[in-house]
């Protein structure tokens, strides 16, 4: 199949290119900058730049490259998390969200692809009430955090806006927090790495708040079964092992080699980090995956965090 990989030298993006290639697809991948158009000839792929927020560029790349599958992978992350500024770090993001979103469905469906497949995010939309762990079909949080709500929208605008598409087959990939190679929870430019080692990454309150994890070369697996397998709809793709706060968070200093994390009471953390912060470390819940598992044939190869990290950070 000839796909489009909008988003193609990013952490995930850079795994995509060549398991796409070896899964026999013909690959073209849009960047922002000419200079990485070497890098993706290097990854198998055919480079194109373009400013994704422009109509005309995107209906051109879309055009030229006549793709049966495209497979949006743009964000936009600032490497400076801070939650108190939620919604500021990811305006960037939240306008590939949207507008991104709008101009490359535009543009798949003049040129008649059959299948759009899109980024979204696990770790914290879910409702806060309830069970631990959550599946696709569970309601998402009526009411997040204000600093959150921009973000919120943008997910929930993305996600229904492919999913209901009746042009083609639009599938969601909500996946958890990435980890491995080029993402930030690795030894080499891993910035929650270097804020555990630093003991600036803090338990706030009980630790209750339920995070789900992927490494970020299952997450490209999954991304490429899913050009072939399943339906329209949303997959949760994450590992085998949702855990609280206080549990993982512990676990991944002692990999690092640093010492265990602070912990600060709920009130202090909402000083530091915000509501969105307290909310992230004490009320967030999980993912399954048993519907990406059923419905894509994926599985991931690394199952648990909890051996993984150590590998990742080695």
């Amino acid at each position: 199949m000839k796909v489009l990989l909008a988003g193609a030298t990013g952490a995930l993006g850079k795994q995509l290119v060549p398991r796409l290639v070896a899964a026999g697809h013909e690959v073209v991948g849009t960047t922002r900058t000419a200079s990485k158009l070497d890098l993706l000839r290097e990854l198998g792929a055919t480079g194109v730049t373009a400013d994704v927020l422009d109509p005309d560029q995107v209906a051109r790349v879309v055009a030229e490259a006549e793709p049966d599958v495209i497979i949006h992978q743009l964000t936009a992350l600032n490497r400076s998390f801070a939650a108190r500024h939620f919604d500021r770090i990811f305006a960037e993001t939240n306008r590939l969200r949207t507008d991104a979103t709008d101009h490359l469905l535009a543009a798949g469906r003049a040129t008649g692809v059959t299948r759009f497949i899109a980024q979204s995010f696990a770790g914290w939309p879910f409702a806060r009430t309830g069970g631990l762990v959550k599946s696709e079909d569970d309601p998402l949080d009526p009411a997040p955090p204000k600093a959150m709500r921009e973000t919120f929208e943008a997910i929930r605008y993305l996600e229904t806006t492919v999913t209901s598409a009746d042009w083609t087959e639009g599938m969601v990939l909500r996946y958890g927090g990435f980890y491995g190679p080029g993402t930030s929870l690795s030894r080499e430019g891993g910035e929650q790495v270097e804020l555990i080692r630093e003991r600036k990454f803090p338990v706030v309150g009980d630790g209750g708040g339920v995070w789900s994890f992927v490494h970020i070369e299952d997450a490209a697996e999954a991304t490429v079964a899913a050009v072939t397998r399943g339906a329209r709809g949303i997959y949760n793709i994450v590992d085998d092992d949702p855990a609280r706060v206080a549990e993982w968070l512990p676990a991944a200093a002692r990999t690092v080699g640093a010492p265990p994390p602070r912990h600060v009471p709920r009130w202090l953390g909402r000083l530091v980090a915000g509501e969105a912060g307290v909310v992230m470390m004490t009320e967030v819940r999980g993912a399954s995956n048993e519907k990406a598992k059923r419905e894509l044939g994926w599985q991931p190869r690394h199952a648990s965090w909890r051996e993984s990290f150590a590998e990742a950070a080695a």
